[in-house]
Formats: C-alpha cells, structure tokens, sequence
C-alpha cells in the first residue's frame, strides 16, 4: 500500500466535512471532473467549482482559484496534470483547506509531502466518487 493511498487516510477525509472546492471543474459533462463534481452533489456535498474559464459549473458559481473562494474548504478535489498540482496545493494549504485530493491518474510526490507537513490530510491518484462510492456498499 501506497503511503498517498492509506485506507484510513481516505476514510478520515470522506467523513471529515463535505465542502469540496474542485480544481479544474469543467462546464462539458463528458469530462470527468464534471461527472465526479455531478455524484458529489448528489451525495449532498456542497460543491464549490474552481475554474478560472467559466462563471458558473453544475448551476454554481465558478471561482478562478481557491483564494477567490469563500469560507471554509473541507477538501480540495484536484483535476490537473500533475506539473500543475504544486501550486494548487500550496494555495490548499494558504487557505487553510483541511485536505488535498489528487483524483485518479494524479499523483504529484513533492505536493503530497508539502500538504502532509502543512498538517494537510492527503491522498492521491485515487477517485473520490468511486471511495465514496465504496462507503455506501
């Protein structure tokens, strides 16, 4: 088992709040960030979207990064490659968002370290619809 991929990581931040800021929302619901964002909503998390290129995802205001973002952050749900997770989870921890999410397919080293020593929860290259998903089995 993967340190980034520790059950009991990925348990702690499922059930540790539900506002999910999700970096690189789409509009186009062929993307998966769109799909994950749409099951989110439906499992009544409160989805806020961050995309510097739209106004408005899934009926909710578009934010152009988490600082532009109000109140609190429970988790940042990361959809970019992973040479651009650095400075995402930099802005996380600046926030002071409680976790940091890299989605299936990302995994970024230095970034999960930096969040974990900001006291940051953290996983990776790991889908947080199919690990809620798992939950309600």
């Amino acid at each position: 088992m993967n340190r980034y991929q520790d059950p009991a990581e990925v348990e702690a931040i499922l059930g540790g709040g539900k506002r999910v800021a999700v970096v690189g929302l789409s509009a186009d619901p062929g993307k998966a960030s769109h799909q994950v964002s749409r099951y989110l909503i439906e499992a009544g998390w409160d989805v806020i979207p961050v995309n510097p290129n739209a106004n408005e995802v899934l009926g909710r205001p578009s934010y152009p990064d988490l600082r532009s973002v109000p109140g609190t952050i429970d988790v940042v749900d990361i959809f970019r490659p992973p040479s651009a997770v650095g400075p995402v989870v930099d802005e996380a921890i600046e926030v002071g968002a409680k976790a940091v999410w890299q989605q299936l397919g990302i995994y970024n080293a230095d970034a999960d370290e930096r969040a974990r020593n900001a006291g940051l929860r953290s996983v990776a290259d790991l889908c947080i619809k199919i690990e809620l998903a798992k939950r309600k089995a």
